[in-house]
């Protein structure tokens, strides 16, 4: 890992120079499209929200789990720290029922299905987009209908402008928190068809931050109140990926590898006064994926993907209480390795009957494999592995204002093991319906509706691991219901040049919900079928523009009310917690960006709101309740133009207020730090 690194400073330091050198000769940079965050469903039948361009370019973020906090709906599971987990959930429905898609193929995590977000820089994303249900098209694998929402991150494409033919972009960031950041990102035209492009970032910091760590007793009186730093936050990591980008006649291709390489310490809860208890985790990943799409003639087009990946895990954990053999051992440490393998294939095929009548056939194909080495683990480790086969049927049709799109899944999971039981053979068949309708030619009105069914496989973890597993497990099934409207009034009305409403209410129902549930030993928990959660809210986005001169004014609004209520029985009983909030659910939240841009220069400002909730204790009751928390992010930039080499810079700050807060109860957040950002680009 270390002499990799070092490798990497070595070619930054040597190749750069060189590269600046011959790139003073080509012609001006590439040109970046400004397109800002927008809810745009009057071209989509399903709810969409896009962050890309520029907007996204100048958000005070650090990675992906970041810009999706702007999203309504989404809630982001951060357990502080720069290393520490980012997941994302979409409208209460739990991680595992979000598909996260890089460039078109999903990320897979057979082990506990859970994509860390944290991992993925936004230095070269072109574009992030959400999708409630999936995307309003049938021509996609199977894969995209098998979530219940999905999230698509799309890397940048090389564009190159003139009789270019590179493009060179170096920057650097560091944070007051003791954070380097280098990257590089280099385009090479090949042909009139053929482009690459190869990219790497560093990223290295001791992640120590101070923070505010205030408890009260049930009684109201202050329990604990005392200021410390955050430790165990360290991270160490590299990025590589490069991709080769081809056209055909009537078609397009495509080829990437990624890779990524990581040390760095989870930290662990604040609780009786532990303020260094901790994880540590190492992981290398890496995948290799590759498309094409061509259309063969006027009616008919296909698609085929592939992807392979290994993914390797080392976690050790201390200062912890683990279960050996039913024997509590306080302090016990474990050193597990994880080692994931991954196979994927698809292929569509979509035929117009009509012009207005389109049928797709997709088929997909995926092998799964974990292996591990356990430390101190008595009973054997499963070995499983997952064959998974998905076949979807779909079909749309537009007649003048009406557009209907509606599809079957059908899913055949076949596991096997090395020891110990295995989990049942499963094949699930999932119906989805989407209706869109634009009852006025002469305004920009849209209404739409649908409603889906899908299920989500248990994960390595929920049945095979170590006296908490259960191979009896069944999916989760959920019910989605949704129905909103977007109007967009024309440029130039009421004073504003762009703007645009989207509102959508929705009801959710999940049944056999994976739970860990205890067992007749206090000191062993299982994983099973017993949870039910209800959830119904409101979402809205609302988007303004306006061009005064030379300055540009955008608005990007978002509130989200939501409700989501645990009705899990256990043995036929009601649970105290039985019609309570789940844990982590806001009733309120919202977000908003505010950017104006004044030739060279460009202010943004940001706001996060997330309102009461409560913690994962069981019930909803005072002593439970985490606070609302709020942040405010500023950034400027600046571009300055020196012949054929643009530079800018950026000075961001996070937190402006400085709150103390809490994503996750007992995991404090960063408060107030500030970012720089210089780049060069040729």
């Amino acid at each position: 890992m270390y002499s990799l690194k070092k490798i990497f400073f070595s070619v930054f330091i040597l190749v750069v120079p060189f590269l600046l050198h011959s790139q003073a000769v080509t012609d001006s940079s590439r040109v970046l499209k400004e397109v800002i965050l927008k809810g745009k469903p009057y071209q989509e039948v399903i709810p969409v929200q896009s962050l890309s361009g520029v907007l996204l370019e100048n958000l005070a973020s650090h990675n992906v789990a970041d810009a999706l906090r702007y999203f309504a709906g989404t809630q982001i599971k951060d357990y502080g720290g720069v290393g520490g987990l980012k997941t994302v959930d979409v409208r209460n429905m739990g991680t595992h029922h979000v598909g996260v898609f890089y460039d078109g193929i999903q990320l897979g995590n057979a082990q506990n299905g859970v994509t860390d977000l944290g991992k993925y820089s936004l230095d070269d994303m072109e574009s992030l987009t959400m999708y409630n249900g999936q995307k309003s098209e049938i021509f996609q694998s199977a894969k995209d209908f098998a979530s219940a929402s999905a999230i698509y991150m799309k890397t940048k494409r090389p564009v190159f402008t003139g009789s270019k033919k590179s493009n060179l972009l170096v920057r650097y960031k560091t944070m007051s928190i003791n954070y380097h950041d280098p990257s590089f990102r280099w385009e090479q035209k090949l042909s009139d068809k053929v482009s690459m492009s190869v990219s790497s970032e560093y990223i290295k910091s001791n992640g120590q931050y101070k923070f505010r760590y205030k408890r009260h007793n049930q009684d109201g009186t202050i329990a604990y109140d005392t200021t410390a730093t955050r430790w165990n936050s360290d991270i160490e990591a590299l990025r590589f990926e490069s991709g080769v980008y081809g056209q055909l006649n009537n078609g397009t291709w495509d080829a990437k590898v990624y890779y990524y390489d990581s040390e760095r310490g989870a930290p662990g809860a604040i609780v009786e006064n532990k303020f260094s208890d901790g994880f540590r985790q190492s992981d290398k990943n890496f995948f290799a994926q590759a498309y094409l799409v061509k259309d063969v003639s006027e009616k008919y087009k296909f698609q085929v993907k592939g992807k392979f990946a290994y993914d390797y895990t080392h976690y050790i954990a201390r200062d912890t209480t683990t279960v050996l053999d039913e024997t509590v051992t306080e302090g016990a440490q474990s050193d597990d390795s994880y080692f994931q393998q991954e196979a994927y294939f698809s292929a569509v095929n979509m035929y117009s009957i009509l012009p207005t009548w389109d049928v797709s056939l997709s088929t997909d194909f995926q092998y799964n494999k974990l292996n591990a080495t356990r430390r101190g683990i008595q009973t054997q480790f499963s070995f499983p592995q997952r064959y998974t086969a998905l076949v979807s049927l779909a079909s749309s049709y537009r007649y003048e204002g009406f557009k209907v799109l509606g599809n079957v899944l059908g899913s055949r999971v076949i596991e096997e093991v090395r020891y110990n039981a295995k989990a049942p053979n499963k094949t699930e068949f999932t119906p989805a319906l989407f209706l869109g309708y634009t009852p006025f030619k002469k305004y920009d009105f849209n209404l739409r509706a649908f409603a889906k069914r899908i299920f989500r496989m248990p994960t390595f973890n929920d049945l095979y691991y170590t006296m908490v597993g259960s191979s009896t497990l069944r999916p989760e099934y959920m019910n989605q219901y949704d129905v909103g409207f977007t109007y967009a009034i024309p440029s130039g009305k009421y004073f504003f040049d762009k703007l645009s409403l989207q509102a959508d209410a929705y009801y959710t129902n999940t049944k056999d919900k994976i739970v860990a549930a205890p067992t007749g030993n206090l000191f062993r928990w299982m994983m099973t079928n017993i949870g039910q959660v209800k959830g119904k809210g409101i979402e809205t986005v609302l988007n303004l523009g306006k061009n005064i001169d030379k300055v540009n004014l955008s608005a990007n609004l978002t509130y989200t009310y939501s409700q989501s209520q645990d009705f899990t029985k256990f043995a036929g009983l009601e649970l105290s917690s039985y019609g309570d909030q789940i844990p982590y659910t806001p009733w309120h939240s919202g977000s908003g960006i505010l950017n104006a841009g004044y030739e060279s220069w460009n202010f943004n400002y940001s706001f996060i709101y997330v309102g009461k909730r409560y913690n994962g204790n069981v019930n909803n009751i005072k002593v439970n309740e985490v606070q609302p928390w709020y942040t405010h992010d500023l950034a400027v930039q600046k571009s300055f133009t020196f012949s054929k080499c643009k530079l800018k810079g950026t000075v961001e700050v996070n937190n402006a207020f400085n709150q103390h807060y809490e994503v996750i109860y007992n995991y404090p957040m960063p408060g107030r730090t500030f970012k720089f950002i210089i780049s060069v680009e040729l």
